[in-house]
C-alpha cells in the first residue's frame, strides 16, 4: 500500500519573522561575526577539472522552464538517495526512520525505523543515508544518538522494503561537545565512506577545531575498511552537504552570520577550506586581515540577506537524462531563501550562474537534494519532497 501523506505537517512557531525550529545546518541563532575583510580570489587551488555538459543528440521538445512537482508531504525529510537501476529510492527523515519511494509514491510503511536510538532536536536527528555500490545489501546510516554525540552505521537489507535495526555495526562514533555543527552528508565511493563533519559547535569556533587537523571535526572524514578514520579535507564550518561528481567534491558549508559559500576542488587529501581564518571569501579571525596562503577560497561566495540567504543547502550535479540542458550544473539552496541556483564549474571557475526561482518557484525551508533510480533530481524541504520537471514547449 502507498501513500502520499506520511505525517502531520511541521507547526512552526515564528518569531520576529524566523522560525524558531532550526534546520540541520542553520547559524542564524549565533552571534554577530566581527567585521571581516573580502579576500580578492582563491590563494591556493588544486589542478582544476572542468566539469561540463554530457554531448547529447535529443528529440525533446525546447526547454521552456523548470519546475516542482510534488511527490509526497513528509515529516522532516532530509535525504533521498538511490542507485542506477534500482527498483526503489530512499527518502530519510529527520526523526530517525528510512522510506522507500518506488518512483510514485512514497510506501506507507518505514523501511527501517530507529527513532527510539536518535535524538531529534534542533540540529541533531538522523541527518544522511548511503547505499553501498557494489553490494545493494549494505546500507548506511549518520545520525546524532540519545546522547546527541556522532554516529555512523551500516545495516542489512533483509528485502528492498525492510532493514533490520538489529543488525546495526557502528563505524565511527565521536563525542559531540555542543548541539549544534553536526554536519551530516555520508555518501560512498569507490571502497571509501565519506563523512562530513561540522567544527563541534556554538560560534567561532569556539573549540579551535577549524584548522586542527589532530581532530575529526570541521572536515570531510574518510572511512576505508581495516584502516582508521582519516581526516581527509579540513577548515570547514558545518559542511551539512556535498557532493562528489567524478574527480570533484563539492561542498557547501555553512557560515556564521555573514556569508554562506560553495566549495569545488579535485577530491584529494590535505585540503584546507578555511574555517575559521575565512568566512566565505573574507577574513573572519583576525577580521582585519588574515594569511590565505594554501587555502582554498570558495567558488560562490552568498551574502546574508541576498533572497533571504541564512544557512546554505548544497545539491546535486545534475546528470540526469530528463533534462540534458542542464546538465553537469551544480544546484543548491537555503534553508531561509528556498530559491533554487545552479552554476557549472569550468576551469576553475563557477560561470553560467542561474537563478531558477521565478520559474520554479520558492520551495519552502530547503533541507537537501538528491536523486532517484534514473539520476533525476529532487528537492526535499521540512514537509515535502519535490521533483524538478522540465516544461517544454
Amino acid at each position: 500500500m502507498r501513500r502520499g501523506i506520511l505525517a502531520l505537517l511541521m507547526v512552526v512557531t515564528a518569531c520576529n519573522g524566523q522560525d524558531l525550529a532550526e534546520p540541520p545546518s542553520t547559524a542564524t541563532t549565533e552571534p554577530a561575526a566581527p567585521t571581516t575583510t573580502s579576500l580578492a580570489a582563491t590563494t591556493s587551488t588544486p589542478e582544476a577539472t572542468t566539469t561540463v555538459p554530457p554531448t547529447t543528440t535529443t528529440t525533446l521538445a525546447p526547454l521552456q522552464s523548470l519546475g516542482y512537482q510534488e511527490v509526497a508531504v513528509l515529516d522532516f525529510p532530509v535525504q533521498i538517495t538511490a542507485l542506477p537501476g534500482g527498483d526503489l529510492s530512499y527518502i530519510a527523515t529527520k526523526d530517525g526512520r528510512v522510506w522507500a519511494y518506488d518512483g510514485v509514491a512514497v510506501l506507507e510503511t518505514p523501511v527501517l525505523d530507529i527513532s527510539d536510538q536518535v535524538r531529534n532536536d534542533g540540529e541533531q536527528g538522523l541527518l544522511s543515508i548511503a547505499l553501498h555500490p557494489d553490494d545493494r545489501s549494505r546500507f548506511f546510516a549518520h545520525y546524532s544518538d540519545n546522547d546527541g554525540d556522532t554516529v555512523v552505521s551500516e545495516f542489512a537489507f533483509v528485502s528492498p522494503t525492510e532493514i533490520d535495526p538489529g543488525s546495526e555495526q557502528q563505524l565511527l562514533t565521536l563525542d559531540q561537545p555542543a548541539a549544534n555543527h553536526n554536519g551530516g552528508m555520508i555518501a560512498w565511493l569507490v571502497d571509501s565512506l565519506y563523512v562530513a563533519l561540522g567544527d563541534g559547535g556554538r560560534s567561532n569556533d569556539a573549540f579551535g577545531h577549524g584548522q586542527n587537523t589532530e581532530t575529526l571535526f570541521a572536515g570531510i572524514v574518510k572511512l576505508t575498511p581495516g584502516n582508521d578514520p582519516l581526516l581527509w579535507q579540513y577548515g570547514l564550518r558545518n559542511p551539512w552537504r556535498f557532493w562528489i561528481d567524478s574527480d570533484l567534491i563539492y561542498i557547501a558549508d555553512v557560515g556564521q552570520n555573514a556569508f554562506e559559500e560553495v566549495n569545488v576542488a579535485v577530491n584529494g587529501r590535505d585540503i584546507n577550506y578555511g574555517w575559521s581564518i575565512t568566512e566565505g571569501l573574507h577574513c573572519f579571525n583576525p577580521p582585519s586581515g588574515c594569511d590565505t596562503e594554501g587555502l582554498t577560497l570558495p567558488v560562490v561566495e552568498v551574502a546574508h540577506g541576498d533572497a533571504g540567504t541564512c544557512s546554505i543547502t548544497g545539491g546535486i550535479v545534475y546528470r540526469g537524462p530528463s533534462i540534458p540542458e542542464i546538465g553537469g550544473r551544480y544546484f543548491y539552496s537555503d534553508y531561509c531563501g528556498g530559491y533554487l541556483r545552479s552554476f557549472l564549474y569550468q576551469d576553475g571557475e563557477a560561470v553560467e550562474q542561474t537563478d531558477w526561482t521565478d520559474q520554479v518557484g520558492v520551495a519552502g525551508a530547503v533541507t537537501s537534494f538528491g536523486i532517484d533510480t534514473a539520476g533525476e533530481m529532487y528537492v526535499t524541504t521540512t514537509d515535502r519532497l519535490l521533483k524538478v520537471v522540465a516544461n517544454r514547449g
